[in-house]
């Protein structure tokens, strides 16, 4: 029995219970309380302490000050705007990190390359505490959400927070007032909803969507769903385009609706619900989009946008969706089953216009697109848990939470497979990283725990080793890496679309040999006549260019032996 909860002990380091993603970085939560991060580091958003770039998984200190015998900081929520990123701990307090231009990070300063505390919630009592004075106590905060560049926070009594460039409501419908951004470092608590429990929240650039208790407890199945801020595309919900200043019902999903929202989500200008329908037998869900679709992010099969909530209709009926998140202009959901769909920009990749490539699979998915997972695991995802998206990409997290798939636009290593170039395909991001298995095995050989205790020589040379092995590999990767994206380079100006991993000849995927003159003719054998003709296109241009090189190169030595046969200037003055 004691084996075995030492053995539960360890995986905690290894096992993902959350994950967030920003424009170009992503976050990873463990049951153990830890935070990684990789991706892009420009404005400190992977809070490492520099605005260098990571390819792979690293974990995020909380505590400079660890060794000197400081609590542990344990974190239990995690969130991320576009360059920002939140967390909050296991005691209520809630940090920041990454892009402060507007006080997305709770202070006024610059950006931050660690994680900071916010300090605006210590002196403050929750909206929905009937204290008041000495009486009122230390505010908690149970969750945090990011989006563009604004901060939210639920507390534990079910108000709400809002901070940084975000639509501050009215606190009554008779104030008249045109709809405008508010920018504030200090959180400002919703007054709107003084007496009910908010149970959800999402933000997008400029609009705010949150699930409200329609009594004053939740009971599981009494959710309203409010929205307001910028509604240029219809992204509120309202059956208009017309921007709000004070939260509004939307109107399929009110106190006598019969379906019941539980899971919400916001892209720049989309926002995307999972609703069930109540009371219900069935596990049966359904997903409704509504908001900016000119890139078929709304999966209804048009490129239009609605400014009412619509069901994607194509998504199977029998499924129950486990959860959703939008990019910045695609949209994904994952069943209990293991089954992805995603929608939206280039495949419903959500690549974003510069990524765009000629081909016959190039386009945007106005209707869901079923996302396959390869390998041992396929075509299903084992034990899904999660599904989130950045800007350009999506992280799926899943097997009960061990294991991380990824796909999209890989640029500064977002994917975290230590890889720099776009992923048309599901592949599976480096995880648990190194340090988090060294932790494991200290922790079950005995090791030091708390971070208190003097490290053992033996120990220490152990991390010593570890660190130069991680730095090797780190060096081999982004060689890789590099080699790879060259040779994807090289694959598209030839065959007009990006090189897969199915591209590769057989023999050199199964062997270690490589007949190039027999895989080039089975590979001719094998493309249809439109192919070919590219290629004789492609041929002829670089045969071209390498005649006109060719002659330039002969011209070049001409003059040079003409130059070299005439005499010189002296010469001819002594004549």
């Amino acid at each position: 029995m004691a084996e075995q909860l030492e053995s539960e002990s360890g995986n905690l380091f290894n096992k993902i219970i959350a994950l967030a993603a920003g424009e170009a970085h992503t976050l990873a939560l463990t049951a153990n309380g830890d935070v990684y991060s990789w991706g892009r580091g420009t404005f400190g958003r992977l809070g490492t302490g520099s605005e260098a770039d990571h390819l792979f998984p690293v974990r995020i200190n909380f505590s400079p000050a660890d060794s000197d015998g400081d609590k542990r900081v344990k974190i239990v929520g995690i969130a991320a705007g576009a360059y920002h990123s939140l967390a909050v701990s296991d005691d209520g307090s809630v940090w920041g990190w990454g892009y402060n231009v507007y006080g997305q990070l709770g202070f006024n300063g610059e950006n931050s390359l660690f994680p900071h505390l916010l300090e605006g919630f210590l002196e403050l009592g929750s909206p929905n505490s009937s204290a008041s004075g000495s009486e009122r106590k230390k505010l908690m905060i149970s969750s945090v959400k990011g989006g563009g560049m604004m901060s939210a926070a639920i507390d534990s009594l079910g108000s709400l927070w809002l901070w940084g460039n975000f639509p501050e409501p009215q606190k009554s419908k008779s104030i008249e007032s045109e709809y405008s951004l508010t920018s504030s470092c200090h959180p400002i608590p919703v007054w709107n909803f003084h007496g009910h429990t908010v149970v959800k929240v999402a933000c997008g650039n400029e609009h705010v969507v949150a699930l409200v208790t329609a009594g004053e407890g939740y009971k599981g199945s009494d959710l309203v769903c409010y929205s307001w801020g910028g509604n240029s595309h219809g992204q509120l919900g309202l059956g208009d385009r017309q921007s709000r200043q004070y939260p509004e019902v939307i109107e399929p999903f009110n106190s006598e609706s019969p379906w019941t929202v539980y899971e919400v989500a916001c892209g720049a200008f989309h926002t995307a619900l999972l609703a069930q329908k109540s009371p219900t037998d069935t596990l049966e869900s359904v997903c409704w989009t509504f908001g900016l679709g000119d890139n078929g992010q709304l999966g209804h099969g048009t490129t239009q946008s609605m400014s009412s909530p619509g069901p994607v209709k194509e998504l199977p009926r029998n499924a129950f969706l486990i959860s959703v998140d939008c990019g910045l202009f695609h949209t994904s959901v994952v069943s209990s089953a293991g089954d992805v769909w995603s929608w939206g920009m280039e495949k419903g990749l959500g690549l974003c216009p510069e990524a765009s490539y000629s081909g016959a699979d190039a386009g945007d998915a106005i209707l869901p697109r079923l996302i396959s997972c390869a390998g041992l695991y396929g075509p299903k995802f084992p034990e899904p848990v999660q599904v989130t998206c950045g800007a350009a990409h999506t992280i799926l997290l899943a097997d009960a939470g061990y294991k991380v798939w990824s796909w999209g636009r890989g640029w500064s290593g977002v994917l975290g497979n230590g890889k720099m170039i776009d992923c048309y395909y599901p592949t599976m991001a480096m995880w648990p990283p190194l340090d988090a298995d060294f932790r494991e095995q200290s922790v079950n050989e005995g090791g030091d725990k708390s971070g208190t205790e003097k490290k053992p020589e033996d120990v220490v040379e152990l991390e010593r080793k570890l660190s130069m092995a991680a730095e090797d590999v780190k060096v081999l990767q982004s060689k890789h890496s590099l080699m790879e994206r060259y040779a994807s380079i090289l694959h598209g100006a030839v065959f007009g679309k990006p090189f897969e991993e199915r591209d590769m000849p057989a023999s050199l995927r199964t062997g270690g040999s490589f007949d190039i003159a027999k895989e080039w003719e089975n590979m001719l054998e094998a493309l249809d006549r439109g192919k070919l003709v590219r290629l004789e296109m492609f041929y002829r241009s670089m045969l071209a260019g390498v005649k006109d090189k060719l002659l330039k190169k002969r011209i070049q030595e001409i003059l040079l032996e003409c130059q070299s046969s005439l005499p010189s200037e002296s010469t001819q003055r002594n004549k």
